[in-house]
């Protein structure tokens, strides 16, 4: 598929990254989402809480959060209120230990833990008879959707027709080197106080299989993943869990018309991020790249509400 020229401008008023990035996040309010929380459990005897808007229409949206997010995220809400308002059913699912409550097991979530979306499409096929679902994820939750996609590869579920996945750190590894950097420290400074928070609460309930001694010496995110996202996940290291985990190389996989989109000046995403190379003669990838639009921004200033990226997906979804 032809790599895409975006029309995305942002509003003067966010006139760099960071206020794209910021100003989304922090004061974006989204009205009209009621969700109804449904718990499911894990084969692991474990529970994921799945947060429903849902009209008992006949075609699903399943969107995934991003990294310390849930969802609650206005980027997420913004999306169920628009897919909503277009005769969409909509379930955001909030990640092992993003829901408000320790999740019971070690493990907690990671960025290629597709066993657990899988768990929730075959669960979301069991609720309706659902025709059409779009997956839809941001950030971590895009490289979890895209390398589901690529481990699937044409086994998918017939339902499931066409994916969309915004500010996608497809390196895991410069994305972490990305977000470490001086200029990112109030985005990583953020990350690693809430993570280093799950793993406190949890080493109270679990004492003995959880060291925190090493917290004070932690000051980035490729050293939170050396000392604990990957050990707890069956890693050797860090590198081995980036290597593992990113989408990048599960892209040359993936049957299912999918739409990505990353912003050049995302303060996230390192330059492997953007693989025009790869994608350009891809059979099924559409990437998209606009100049601006900071990580999972994407703002629009207008009396509907809605975000370029809301107007994006759901041209792509309509468009057969």
């Amino acid at each position: 598929m032809p790599i895409l020229k975006s029309d995305y401008q942002s509003p003067s008023l966010l006139f760099n990254s960071h206020l794209q990035t910021i100003i989304p996040a922090i004061f974006r309010r989204v009205k009209g989402v009621n969700y109804k929380r449904e718990r499911i459990m894990t084969p692991d005897d474990d529970f994921l809480d799945l947060d429903w808007h849902k009209e008992y229409n006949n075609q699903l949206l399943i969107l995934s959060h991003g990294l310390e997010g849930d969802s609650y995220r206005p980027y997420i809400q913004g999306m169920v209120s628009a897919f909503a308002k277009e005769g969409w059913d909509c379930v955001a699912w909030n990640f092992r230990g993003c829901s408000g409550e320790v999740n019971k097991q070690l493990r907690f979530y990671h960025s290629g833990a597709t066993d657990d979306l899988e768990l929730v499409i075959q669960h979301a096929l069991t609720k309706t008879e659902y025709k059409k679902i779009i997956l839809m994820g941001f950030s971590l939750g895009g490289n979890i959707t895209l390398k589901y996609l690529g481990e699937k590869g044409g086994n998918i579920p017939a339902e499931v027709k066409k994916a969309v996945v915004f500010s996608v750190p497809m390196d895991l590894y410069g994305s972490s080197l990305k977000i470490s950097e001086p200029s990112q420290y109030i985005y990583s400074r953020r990350f690693l106080k809430n993570l280093k928070a799950k793993v406190k609460a949890k080493s109270v309930i679990m004492p003995e299989k959880l060291n925190i001694t090493a917290f004070d010496s932690i000051k980035k995110l490729k050293e939170f993943d050396d000392h604990y996202t990957a050990p707890l996940h069956g890693f050797k290291d860090a590198l081995h869990y980036y290597k593992t985990c990113s989408s990048l190389y599960y892209l040359k996989d993936i049957k299912l018309k999918t739409l990505i989109i990353n912003a050049q000046n995302d303060p996230f995403l390192s330059k492997e991020c953007y693989p025009f190379h790869l994608l350009e003669d891809h059979p099924s990838i559409y990437f998209e790249a606009p100049t601006e639009g900071g990580h999972c921004g994407f703002a629009l200033f207008n009396n509907k509400n809605l975000y370029w990226s809301e107007m994006r997906a759901l041209q792509f979804v309509n468009n057969d």
